[in-house]
C-alpha cells in the first residue's frame, strides 16, 4: 500500500490533534495550545503540551513527542496501518489502495525532495559567486539585511538555458524536468526554466523546500519585453500553488505571539514585511487565494488581514477573495482587509512612513461585510433608481452566496439596512407655526378613503404581532423607509392584514417627503389590547428603544413565513429523502425554537419594565409568556 509523504500531510491536516487526544486523556485549554498531565509517565503537575497548529504534542519530563498518527501507535497501541485507516475515517478521506506503481511513484516523489533541495542550494552558491554580483547589488538597493537574505534562502539563476542542468548532472533531465526546473518541449532538449533571475525557495508547512519564485531584477524597466516580472514553479507531485501559502512554516509561530496574519500580494511584500520586523505575513503564488488557502488561514487566526494596494487592481483582488470566502463563512471565521494609499506598495509605505504606518493600518481593518459594502457603493455611479436597484441586487446576490444560514440572514438583514439608509436618507421635516406661535414638525395626513380603508381592518386580524408591527409602523412613520423594503416582500394569507401593508407601503414616499412622527388617523390602527408587550405602542417609552423594538418585531414578522414554509418542505421531503429531511428538519426546529425565545423575550422585556410590576411572565393568559406562545410557528 503506497502512502505517499504528501497523502500522509493531507491525512494530518483535516485531524484536529486535540480533538484525537481529548478521547483518552482529558485537556485543559493554555492560551493557544493544551496541556495536561503526561499519559506516557506519572506527574503531578502538567508538561504534557499539544499544539493543533503546528500539529504535534510534546512532553517537557519525560520527551514524548508525535504527532496524531504517532499519538495512535504509541499511546494506543494500534499498527501503523490501523491508525492511518482509522484516522481516514474520522477525516473522510480514502486510503490509497495497494498499488506497485503508486509505491513506485511515491518513492520517486520523495526523491523529489533532494532534487528541489540541490538545486536550492546551487541557487545560493550561485548568489555568492561572481555571478551573483548583480543580484547582491539589487538585494542591498532593497534594503534587505543579511540576516533576512539568509533565512528567506536568496539565490540566483545564471542567464543560461544549461547552466542547472550542467551542474546537477548526477540527477536524472527526466527528474528536472518533473520538480519543475526544466522545460521540456517536444523537438527541443530541455533547457533551464529559471534564467537571470534572483530565486527564492517556497516551502511547505514543515519548512521543506518544494518549488521557486524567480524575480527579474531590474526595479522599473523590463529590458526583457515580454518577460514576466515573477515567475513560479508549475504545479508539480511536490506543488500545488492552490494549497500552498508563502511563508507559511515562519508565520505560523509568529502569528501566535500577534494572534494575527497578514496576507500580501506577493513573496517581496512578505519579504519586506519581514526586514522592517512584521514576521506574520503570508502570500498566495501567483492565484486569487482559493478556499484551500482560507482554510490554511483559518487554522492559524479567526480573522485573516488581507492587505492589498489601494489601486483598482488590489480592488478587485480584494473581491475576489470576498467571494471566495462568502460560502465558507460560519461562527467566528471571516477575513479583514486593509487597503494601502494608493500607488504603495507595503516596501513603499515602509521605506516613506516606516514600521509605525503599516502598523496603524493592520490595526484598523475593516470587516468582510463593510468591505464588500463599500466595494460595491462605490463600483458604479448611483444617480438613478435603476442604479440604486443594481446596488441592491448585488448584495442581495452576495448575501445569498452564503452557505450558514444564521450568518446568511444577519448579513442581508445588515446589508438591506445600510442600502435603506444610503437610498432613504432622512429629509429635514416641514414645519409650521401651531396656533400658540410655536414652531412644530408638520404632519402629514392621508386621503381620507385610504384612512377609512385602514381603520376597516381594526383590530380583529388574526396575526397580533403583526397588528402591533403595523400599528408601530404608523407611529412611528419616520421608521417605514427603513422597513419598507422588508414589508415589501412580506406575504400574508390575510386579506385585510394585505391591505394594510400595502397602504402603509403606497404611503412611504409621502411620509418620507412631508416629514412627520406620527400617523394620527392611524395611530391606534390594529393595535392588540395588551399595549405593555410593545415599548413602541407604550406611551413614554424611548425612542431609541422603541425603534429598536418596532425593528426587531419587523424582522420577525417578515422570518416567519420563510420559516413556516421551509419546515413544510423539509416535512413533504420525508418520502424521497428521510435522513435529508430529518437533519433539515432537526436545523430548522432549532431556528424554530430561537424564533419563539426572541418573541418571549420582548414580552419579557415589556412586562419587567411596566409601571406595577405585579403581572409575571406566568400569570393567566393576560401575562407576556401566554401572549408570546400565541405567535410561535407552528
Amino acid at each position: 500500500m503506497a502512502l505517499s509523504p504528501q497523502w500522509l500531510d493531507e491525512l494530518r491536516a483535516r485531524v484536529t490533534l486535540s480533538g484525537v487526544i481529548m478521547r483518552t486523556t482529558k485537556l485543559q485549554r493554555a492560551g493557544r495550545e493544551w496541556k495536561a498531565c503526561c499519559p506516557f509517565h506519572d506527574e503531578k503537575t502538567p508538561s504534557f503540551t499539544v499544539n493543533d497548529a503546528k500539529g504535534f504534542y510534546h512532553c517537557f519530563g519525560c520527551g514524548a513527542h508525535g504527532d496524531v498518527i504517532r499519538w495512535m501507535t504509541d499511546q494506543r497501541g494500534m499498527a501503523f496501518m490501523d491508525a492511518v485507516k482509522e484516522l481516514a475515517a474520522q477525516a473522510n478521506l480514502e486510503v490509497p489502495a495497494a498499488d506497485p506503481q503508486a509505491a513506485q511513484r511515491a518513492e520517486k516523489r520523495a526523491s523529489l525532495h533532494d532534487v528541489v533541495g540541490a538545486a536550492q542550494e546551487w541557487f545560493v552558491d550561485n548568489l555568492a559567486s561572481a555571478d551573483g554580483a548583480d543580484a547582491r547589488a539589487y538585494l542591498e538597493r532593497r534594503g534587505f539585511s543579511q540576516r533576512i537574505c539568509r533565512e528567506f534562502g536568496f539565490g540566483f539563476a545564471p542567464d543560461s538555458k544549461t547552466a542547472l542542468a550542467r551542474n546537477l548532472s548526477r540527477i536524472e533531465e527526466p527528474m528536472l524536468v518533473e520538480a519543475g526546473l526544466l522545460i521540456d518541449v517536444e523537438d527541443k532538449a530541455p533547457y533551464d526554466r529559471f534564467r537571470g533571475r534572483l530565486m527564492l525557495p517556497i516551502q511547505d508547512a514543515r519548512g521543506r523546500v518544494i518549488a521557486f519564485g524567480g524575480r527579474i531584477m531590474e526595479d522599473r524597466a523590463n529590458p526583457h519585453g515580454g518577460v514576466a516580472k515573477y515567475l513560479n514553479s508549475p504545479d508539480t507531485p511536490l506543488f500545488d500553488k492552490g494549497r500552498t501559502l508563502y511563508n507559511l512554516h515562519r508565520a505560523a509561530p509568529a502569528s501566535r505571539q500577534t494572534d494575527r496574519v497578514v496576507v500580501v500580494e506577493g513573496y517581496m511584500d512578505v519579504i519586506a514585511l519581514a526586514n522592517a520586523g512584521i514576521g506574520d505575513a503570508v502570500a498566495p503564488l501567483g492565484t486569487a487565494l482559493t478556499e484551500n488557502q482560507i482554510e490554511l488561514l483559518w487554522r492559524l487566526v479567526d480573522k485573516p488581514v488581507l492587505c492589498f494596494d489601494g489601486d483598482a487592481a488590489g480592488q478587485r483582488a480584494a473581491m475576489r477573495a470576498a467571494s471566495r470566502a462568502l460560502p465558507l463563512l460560519r461562527p467566528g471565521k471571516s477575513l479583514q482587509f486593509v487597503y494601502l494609499p494608493t500607488g504603495l506598495d507595503p516596501d513603499d509605505l515602509l521605506k516613506q512612513r516606516g514600521r509605525g504606518a503599516m502598523e496603524e493600518l493592520l490595526a484598523n481593518p475593516r470587516s468582510l461585510l463593510e468591505a464588500i459594502w463599500l466595494q460595491e457603493r462605490e463600483a458604479a455611479p448611483l444617480h438613478s433608481p435603476e442604479d440604486k436597484a443594481g446596488l441592491k441586487q448585488r448584495m442581495l446576490e452576495h448575501s445569498e452566496a452564503i452557505g450558514h444560514p444564521d450568518i446568511k440572514a444577519l448579513y442581508r438583514r445588515e446589508w438591506m439596512e445600510r442600502f435603506s439608509a444610503f437610498a432613504f436618507p432622512p429629509r429635514q421635516q416641514s414645519a409650521r407655526f401651531n396656533g400658540q406661535g410655536k414652531w412644530q414638525p408638520r404632519t402629514p395626513s392621508l386621503a381620507p378613503a385610504n384612512a377609512a380603508a385602514m381603520r376597516q381592518v381594526g383590530t380583529g386580524g388574526h396575526d397580533r404581532l403583526l397588528s402591533a408591527v403595523i400599528a408601530g409602523l404608523a407611529r412611528h412613520s419616520d421608521q417605514l423607509a427603513r422597513h419598507a423594503e422588508r414589508l415589501a416582500g412580506l406575504k400574508t394569507a390575510d386579506a385585510k392584514m394585505a391591505r394594510a401593508v400595502d397602504i402603509l407601503l403606497d404611503h412611504a414616499e409621502m411620509l418620507e417627503k412631508e416629514g412627520g412622527d406620527t400617523i394620527r388617523e392611524l395611530e391606534d390602527f390594529a393595535a392588540p389590547q395588551d399595549k405593555l408587550r410593545y415599548s413602541f405602542l407604550m406611551e413614554g417609552t424611548d425612542p431609541l428603544a422603541a425603534r429598536e423594538d418596532l425593528a426587531e418585531a419587523v424582522a420577525l414578522v417578515v422570518e416567519r413565513p420563510a420559516l413556516e414554509a421551509a419546515l413544510k418542505a423539509a416535512t413533504e421531503r420525508f418520502d424521497s429523502d428521510p435522513e435529508g429531511a430529518f437533519a433539515e428538519q432537526q436545523r430548522l426546529r432549532q431556528r424554530k425554537q430561537h424564533f419563539d425565545e426572541r418573541l418571549k423575550q420582548m414580552g419579557r422585556r415589556r412586562m419587567a419594565s411596566s409601571d406595577d410590576g405585579v403581572e409575571t411572565i406566568g400569570s393567566s393568559g393576560h401575562g407576556a409568556q401566554a401572549d408570546a406562545n400565541e405567535q410561535t410557528v407552528d
